[in-house]
Order: structure tokens, then C-alpha cells, then sequence
């Protein structure tokens, strides 16, 4: 089969499939070494003339969360609006006082999918995405969020940040990005917000990107269906970086079948991750994958927090999403696709670059775990949809 004969991805293909058109991104600039991820979004916010919204599902009170929090009481006070959403559950540890504070400074400040105990089970639906819209100049999306161990405050005394990927985008793609901020800032009550989305020149030029956001039932099945999609349409590479990897059976079938058309998958998960049953049982389906013939790579340095995939070397999607049943069937999130081939070459570069920090996981050495490893991972497998 001739693999370069016809394209593997196309605009119309994916926007079928999502239902979402393709917007347009004028730049679009990976974040992923160290802390500059925070460097671009503090000097973004430093340069906001009109207003800042924040989306995020972890707000901390730590080192990071003051100092943010000190930087957009002085926007504030410089007559900037700045909009604050944070998830209820991902925020729990976060005292009231620290955004009754930010209230006092006239920031406005909202939960979403706080507990209710007339729903106590809806409280497994959280809002996972991580979104900056700026003047409606710029947005940042990626997976990290506002606390110390993804921003490097404590790489002093524990060593390196966590490490994450984010993307810094400008051009019409961000107009789309600022109305699922207000979508999600009226569905949990904000107040009216005034600023109006850019007019952008009708044809401006840039690469094809499209926002991948979900916040019902809905919209879940149709970013599962892309994920699928995305897959099953490969032909020669997959490349899939993710914190959390508890995959469903159709998953692992889903990744075998591209093996058997030829394709080559590999696998990019953490070697010590912040949630140690969710790695467990995920690692029961190793065996299963190995024999199929996926490539599999356990990150070395601090625990990887990112989730990007590769399709294909022209299909990209970067954002929140992880492999795992928390985000595909509850959580709302938040992720950027592009479909370009120097873009996807960027990400290449850094998946390629993160191998460097990994170690390839041989089929005859995982076999031989320790069978306390072994018992783990079968223990925990039962319980992967709620982990």
C-alpha cells in the first residue's frame, strides 16, 4: 500500500466526526521545557489591556496560586476584568479566604460542579480543562495547572517540575476558545460578561486547528469517537503520551488492530505517577499490548503530567485528556486539535526528546515482575473505571 497516495487526515473528515469546524491559528507555540509554560502565562497576563479569564481545575493557595492570584488583584486595581472559574472538587484543599480575597479585589470568582448533597454521585463529574483567554488576543491550553509542582517553585527542595505540555495560541482559534469560557462561566452562574470576541480579517491565513472542548455526555461520546477515529485512520505512526492510562477493552483492541495494519504505536506513560492504583491498573494491560506489538516507555524524570497524541505525523491533539475512564467518560475537558504537518513535526521533536528520558519496557523483563507487582495490577484493574 502506497501510504503517501492520498491524505490519512482531512478538515472535513475530522469535522464530521467531532461535528466542530476547523478554526484558524496564526501561532501556535508548544510549551513544555521546565516552567515556561507559567513564564508565558504571567507575561500574558502582565500585558492584559482589557480582561483575563481563567479556567482551571486545580487553583492552589500555595507559592504559584499567591503569586497569580497577587498579580490579578493588580490587573484588577489597573481596571482590568479578570474572571476566575476553578473546579470544586480539583480545588477542594483551597481555603475560602484565599477567594474571598480575590472577591475583595473585585475579581470574579466562580466554582463549577460544586457538591450538592441532594446529588452526592454528581460529584464524580468534574471540570478538568485548563484555559487562559486574554484580551481575546491570546489563549493558553494545555495540561498543567495553578500549583507548585507544575510550576517549578519547589525545584529547590524536591528537584525538578512536573513535567507538562502546553500551547500558547493566537489568531481566530481563540475567539472559539473564549466562548466555551463564558459557555462554562454562565453555567455556573457568572455574571454577564461584556467583552466581545476580535474581528479577525475573514480570510485570515494560519494552520488548522480546532478546539476539542467537552462539557456534557454528549460532546464526551463525540471526543471519544475522534480519539477513535484517530486511531483507526493512522497508517504509519501513533504516538500517545498520557499521565493516566486505564484503557477499556475496546481500547486495546482498538490499538491492536493498528498494529496489524502496519502501523507503529508507541506508548509514553509516567515511571512513578501522583496516582499510583490508576498506574497499577493500567500496567494489567501491558502484557497484552506488548504481545501485540505496541511500544511501550515509562518516563524516568519527574512525573509526566501531559497528554498530546500524534497521528500520523499531520494530526495533533494536545490539551487535558488523558487515557483513561475519568476523562473520557466524566470529566470536562479541554484539549486544541491542529492538523498541520510542521506542527505535528514539533511534536514529534518532544515526544522523541521525552524517550530520551524513558526506558523501553522489554516483553521477556515484564513478564518477570515480581508477582506482588502482578498482584497489584489485577487488584486495581477492577476498580479502573473510577480511578
Amino acid at each position: 500500500m502506497n501510504h503517501s497516495a492520498y491524505p490519512t487526515f482531512t478538515n472535513r473528515g475530522i469535522e464530521t466526526i467531532f461535528e466542530e469546524e476547523f478554526s484558524a491559528a496564526t501561532a501556535a507555540q508548544l510549551l513544555w521545557k521546565g516552567n515556561e509554560s507559567f513564564e508565558k502565562i504571567f507575561n500574558a497576563v502582565k500585558e492584559a489591556k482589557l480582561f483575563i479569564c481563567l479556567q482551571f481545575y486545580i487553583f492552589r493557595n500555595d507559592d504559584t496560586g499567591i503569586q497569580l492570584s497577587e498579580l490579578l488583584q493588580q490587573k484588577r486595581r489597573e481596571g482590568i476584568h479578570v474572571y476566575i472559574l476553578y473546579d470544586h472538587f480539583g480545588s477542594f484543599g483551597t481555603p475560602r479566604s484565599f477567594w474571598r480575597d480575590m472577591r475583595k479585589a473585585g475579581i470574579q470568582v466562580r466554582a463549577s460542579h460544586p457538591f450538592k448533597w441532594t446529588a452526592p454521585f454528581r460529584y464524580v463529574y468534574r471540570d478538568h480543562r485548563k484555559l487562559v483567554v486574554i484580551d481575546s488576543e491570546k489563549a493558553f491550553t494545555g495540561g498543567l495547572n495553578i500549583a507548585n509542582e507544575y510550576s517549578g517553585f519547589h525545584f529547590k527542595t524536591r528537584g525538578k517540575v512536573w513535567r507538562d505540555t502546553g500551547i500558547l495560541l493566537e489568531g481566530p482559534i481563540v475567539n472559539k476558545l473564549f466562548k466555551s469560557f463564558k459557555k462554562s462561566w454562565y453555567a455556573w452562574g457568572g455574571e454577564k460578561i461584556d467583552f466581545q470576541e476580535k474581528n479577525f480579517e475573514e480570510h485570515l491565513s494560519g494552520i488548522p486547528a480546532m478546539p476539542v472542548f467537552v462539557d456534557s455526555s454528549k460532546k464526551r461520546r463525540r471526543m471519544r469517537r475522534l480519539i477513535y477515529y484517530s486511531i483507526n485512520h493512522a497508517k504509519k505512526y501513533i504516538s500517545l503520551t498520557t499521565a493516566y492510562f486505564t484503557p477499556s477493552r475496546r481500547m486495546v483492541e482498538t490499538l491492536e488492530a493498528a498494529i496489524q495494519r502496519g502501523v507503529k504505536v508507541r506508548l509514553l506513560v509516567p515511571g512513578k505517577s501522583d496516582v499510583p492504583a490508576a498506574s497499577y491498573a493500567g500496567k494489567a494491560f501491558f502484557s497484552k499490548l506488548l504481545n501485540a506489538g505496541v511500544e511501550i516507555y515509562t518516563y524516568l524524570g519527574d512525573i509526566l503530567h501531559a497528554k498530546t497524541y500524534v497521528f500520523d505525523e499531520c494530526w495533533s491533539i494536545i490539551g487535558s485528556t488523558n487515557l483513561d475512564f475519568q476523562s473520557l467518560r466524566y470529566n470536562d475537558e479541554g484539549n486544541v486539535g491542529i492538523l498541520d504537518a510542521g506542527f505535528a513535526s514539533q511534536m514529534m521533536e518532544i515526544f522523541e526528546e521525552d524517550l530520551k528520558q524513558s526506558s523501553k519496557i522489554e516483553t521477556k523483563e515484564w513478564l518477570r515482575r515480581p508477582f506482588g507487582e502482578k498482584a497489584k495490577e489485577y487488584f486495581f484493574s477492577f476498580f479502573r473505571r473510577r480511578l
